[in-house]
């Protein structure tokens, strides 16, 4: 039986998640459709255009995506202290970006005055606006539902498009973070759908190398700060040359027609995560099939389970590859 939302998602434990959906019929959502001998690659577009639009709404970030065949993946950070500090304003600026809210709302947001008794009213619906913007669940819907829509009418038909839910993973710490990044970079090369990462279409790690080689980060992606954590908190605590080789390193050592190995920064990453190598191609891999739940060393996942008062901890084996032996 699925479990409930409010059971996998913990801001408290850890603000990033990554979410995963997938078509629930034979025709694909993007590419080469063998049955009906379609072409859907301008769908990848359709994703990608929407997932920055949202992103730009939310109090969301986009750390990692990839748009393939039959579904997609994208790592979300979430930022719960950002939409609180929002004006009442702010918010429904924000939230009228993607819905029309009701007359009363549109009223405050122009600046028109709003009668006494209508204050608790719009409180009320400020508050629940303010909670949605920093909520994966509503982030993923405003994803899947204009997409289903649009996929349906091009297709002439009616019905499901997508699974019936989103799944959705905690990912406990850094190691984790970094694993499950590489992990969805890497889904192409994977499927042989690409040669190499800079040529995988419609995924961050295309956008983050074609700005790296500008000196720049893609403004639509959370970015890469390094180690120094004191004048930026926003953004993955490591180096975004180091990140970059390491995918490629992994990506050459995936591909079964390039002879690859790993690097002396990468192994430094290694020690400073405490993975063994072997077992980071094993994250990277059969990141899928390794974890259906949250991810993370095998303390973080107490910690988690204990906090949301969880009777098991699933898949604790597998959180053994987040230690060296």
């Amino acid at each position: 039986m699925p479990r409930p939302r409010r059971t996998q998602i913990s801001v408290e434990d850890t603000p990033y998640y990554h979410c995963r959906s997938r078509v629930v019929r034979r025709a694909f959502l993007c590419g080469d459709d063998v049955y009906s001998g379609k072409n859907y690659d301008h769908r990848r577009a359709w994703v990608e255009s929407l997932l920055f639009e949202l992103e730009a709404v939310f109090a969301i970030d986009v750390a990692a995506f990839a748009v393939m065949s039959n579904h997609l993946h994208v790592v979300l950070r979430v930022y719960i202290d950002s939409a609180n500090r929002w004006t009442d304003r702010e918010v429904l600026e924000q939230w009228h970006k993607l819905f029309k809210g009701d007359e009363l709302t549109q009223k405050f947001a122009q600046g028109e005055l709003v009668e006494a008794h209508e204050v608790n009213r719009l409180r009320h619906s400020i508050a629940i606006y303010r909670s949605r913007l920093c909520d994966i669940s509503w982030f993923m819907r405003c994803l899947n539902e204009p997409i289903a829509r649009q996929a349906n009418q091009e297709d002439n038909c009616t019905g499901r498009f997508w699974e019936g839910r989103f799944k959705s993973q905690a990912l406990l710490d850094e190691a984790a973070v970094l694993a499950c990044m590489a992990y969805v970079d890497l889904n192409p090369i994977r499927a042989q759908q690409a040669d190499t990462p800079e040529q995988s279409d419609h995924t961050s790690i295309q956008l983050r190398i074609r700005a790296a080689l500008k000196g720049e980060q893609p403004k639509n992606l959370l970015p890469f700060i390094g180690n120094e954590r004191e004048n930026q908190s926003n953004g993955i605590a490591f180096s975004l040359w180091d990140y970059l080789e390491l995918v490629d390193d992994t990506g050459r050592i995936i591909r079964n027609d390039k002879r690859g190995s790993i690097s002396e920064n990468s192994t430094k990453l290694f020690t400073r995560l405490n993975i063994p190598h072997e077992n980071w191609l094993k994250l990277t891999t059969e990141f899928g099939k390794l974890f259906y739940g949250p991810v993370g060393t095998l303390q973080e996942l107490t910690d988690y389970c204990e906090h949301l008062e969880k009777r098991r901890r699933h898949f604790a084996a597998s959180c053994q590859h987040f230690h060296s032996n």
